[in-house]
């Protein structure tokens, strides 16, 4: 019983994906479901599902441009730059600048903030690969004063225990 309940979805789901006509089941009866003997069919006819396949997309060609260059670029030549920048924000005072330059494996540099105290600090180094890292601190006072924040003694007050909470 169960196997012509198969047979039967497997047959609507290839109508139902357009293989094969439904035309080409109009010969066929199935058994009663009661089962008693199911007249043989007059005429047998071999279905062949027809596939249709959909023709592939057509994929274009790739495009190749040849980049034009008016310089070429040597890639192992050593690093060369020089940068440069500065920060000035009178309503936080963030005061600060640095500059760098390398040339080949030597780089120069030097960076310069006010630090908290009120002093200006400037750094300047430098490394090579036969010196290494070396740097200098400077530390000048400023003109004015650096705001110091105002210290506020803490008050400690002892408070005795409750009754209603000690049971």
């Amino acid at each position: 019983m169960s196997l012509k309940f198969v047979a039967v979805l497997a047959l609507s789901s290839v109508v139902s994906a357009g293989h094969v006509a439904l035309d080409d089941f109009s010969l066929y009866r199935l058994p009663p479901l009661d089962g008693a003997a199911a007249p043989a069919p007059a005429i047998v006819k071999t279905i062949v599902p027809t596939v249709v396949k959909a023709a592939p997309a057509p994929v274009p060609a790739p495009v190749y441009v040849k980049a034009e260059h008016s310089e070429s670029v040597d890639y192992d030549a050593p690093a060369k730059y020089d940068f440069a920048y500065g920060v000035s924000d009178p309503h936080t005072g963030d005061v600060k600048e640095q500059s760098e330059s390398r040339d080949g494996h030597t780089v120069h540099g030097s960076y310069s903030l006010i630090d908290a105290d009120g002093f200006k600090r400037t750094v300047e180094y430098t490394a090579d690969e036969h010196n290494g890292f070396n740097a200098v601190v400077h530390r000048e006072p400023l003109g004015h004063a650096a705001p110091v924040a105002k210290v506020i003694p803490a008050v400690a007050k002892v408070v005795a225990p409750h009754a209603a909470y000690h049971r």
